[in-house]
């Protein structure tokens, strides 16, 4: 299936090197839509599958492939994503769009390779090389003048935590002589180690994810970059340091993870409230969005680091969550932006007057991304909440303090976008077209779909929601009391 999807892709982008200018879009379009399907079909596989297709020259490493329950749905994820790039892009590229169809041909081929090898050599490679086109897609087709610059921060901040990530590498292979996951799975370093090798891997990871303080990056790259930029930037790649954990520190480091487990707490603690309490100030729409994203993944590190099994089930579903959530944001502002020129809050309001359907799917997306029940976040969420109680009192205080001001933050944007006066220049009607109605139902059915619990994952049992109902019900009902406390003080604003 690996082979088949690399396959898929690299004829894809054949086709859009040699093909006429017309016919390009489509045919990528076919292509990433294909793609998704037979990505789809690897739900199917058994648990756990080992594909070995050769040998890396002068090596001597095996490159083998994997797909298991943690690989599987980031797959699916990934390759969801890119007709929604083209989608969204359909009108609003115009200047070099046949490369920038090929960047993202790049960035597909790339995560189809970094979710599903075994090898950590081979991850790393495909994990420093998707920062590549990214920094292109944001430097060259970044709508705004800092654009550049957006780009070279992106770039120096994520290669360079990975440089450590590199030495990591030096001393495994020096430790064990290859790179297998397989072996190390079955290695147990002394404690010394295990500390050095934690440390260098999770500052490369935390850095992607990103984890506060080191998240400096992400919203000026949001901000700068294009709307297909920011889809995959917070839907997928911020994933890219979750995974990690998840696939590498967590399981080989186990020792090391305990040893640092208060100060990750603390700072992902403390990344919540100063997020959460930043949306309350942010006048960009994308940077609101992109300060939302820092919040989601600091719960993440909360319940990965939780050490408690419904807090890594949490943590995982809410980084599948939280990226059809944020790609689907980012997509109604792109669309704001494409019609008005500008994502600044203070020139709209009332635009459920003139873009009703809008106002709608937005809705429905901000209940998404404050954890409304009935939403694939508030199920991730409420199972990293039940982790934490059971860990840390002061924790689980902060984590719902967080949801709070995010809640807060998410209806008084609505308030202030869709109703009050409407402004001159949003007086005539431009509502959604058919193109924009499908690549937002694409991204909101799974919201519900997953947040009504009709999805097994694998080991991971779902639908979370029986699982978790009789625990901790209390809870349950101060996160409805807080959703409401939220709107009223939202409104009151």
């Amino acid at each position: 299936m690996v082979l088949l999807l690399n396959s898929l892709l690299g004829l894809g982008f054949v086709g859009a090197i040699f093909l006429p200018n017309r016919w390009v879009r489509l045919w990528s379009l076919s292509v990433f839509c294909f793609s998704s399907f037979f990505a789809l079909l690897v739900y199917g596989l058994p648990l756990f599958t080992i594909v070995e297709v050769g040998w890396l020259a002068g090596w001597g490493v095996p490159i083998v492939f994997g797909l298991d329950t943690l690989s599987v749905p980031f797959l699916i994820l990934s390759l969801l994503f890119f007709p929604v790039c083209l989608l969204v892009s359909w009108e609003s590229i115009r200047y070099r769009s046949r490369e920038f169809i090929w960047f993202l041909f790049f960035v597909a081929i790339s995560l189809v390779n970094l979710f599903t090898t075994l090898d950590l050599l081979i991850f790393y490679i495909w994990f420093e090389f998707v920062t590549f086109p990214t920094f292109l897609i944001i430097g060259v087709w970044g709508s705004r003048s800092r654009r550049v610059f957006a780009a070279f921060k992106f770039f120096v901040y994520t290669f360079s935590a990975s440089l450590l990530f590199l030495l990591g590498l030096v001393f495994i292979y020096l430790k064990i002589g290859g790179f297998s996951l397989l072996q190390l799975y079955g290695l147990e370093f002394g404690v010394g180690e295990q500390i050095f090798l934690f440390s260098v891997c999770f500052f490369a990871f935390s850095v992607k994810l990103p984890l506060f303080p080191f998240h400096i990056w992400l919203p000026e790259a949001h901000v700068e970059a294009p709307t297909a930029g920011s889809i995959l930037l917070a839907g997928i790649l911020l994933k890219l340091g979750g995974f990690g954990l998840v696939r590498f520190c967590l399981p080989i480091f186990p020792r090391a993870s305990h040893f640092f487990l208060p100060f990750i707490l603390t700072a992902a603690l403390v990344g919540i409230i100063y997020t959460s309490l930043s949306l309350l100030v942010q006048v960009d729409l994308k940077k609101l969005i992109a300060y939302s994203s820092i919040s989601h993944m600091a719960y993440v590190i909360v319940g990965l680091f939780s050490m408690v099994e419904e807090g890594l089930v949490g943590a995982i579903f809410l980084m599948l969550a939280h990226g059809l959530v944020s790609a689907g944001l980012f997509a109604m502002v792109g669309i704001l932006y494409d019609r008005y020129g500008t994502r600044l809050l203070r020139y709209y309001g009332g635009l459920a007057q003139s873009m009703p359907l809008f106002a709608i799917f937005f809705f429905f997306f901000l209940l998404a991304n404050f954890a409304f029940p009935g939403t694939s976040n508030f199920l991730a969420e409420l199972s990293i909440l039940l982790a934490v109680a059971q860990v840390n009192w002061l924790a689980l205080v902060l984590s719902i303090a967080g949801l709070f001001f995010t809640a807060a933050s998410s209806v008084w944007l609505f308030n202030r976008l869709c109703f009050g006066p409407m402004t001159n220049q949003f007086s005539t009607v431009a509502e959604l077209n058919s193109r924009e109605i499908i690549l937002l139902l694409v991204l909101l059915v799974p919201v519900f779909y997953l947040g009504l619990g009709f999805v097994k994952l694998g080991n991971l049992a779902f639908p979370v929601f029986v699982h978790l109902w009789g625990k901790f019900t209390w809870l349950h009902l101060f996160l409805f009391w807080f959703h409401f406390l939220a709107w009223r003080v939202s409104v009151a604003f």
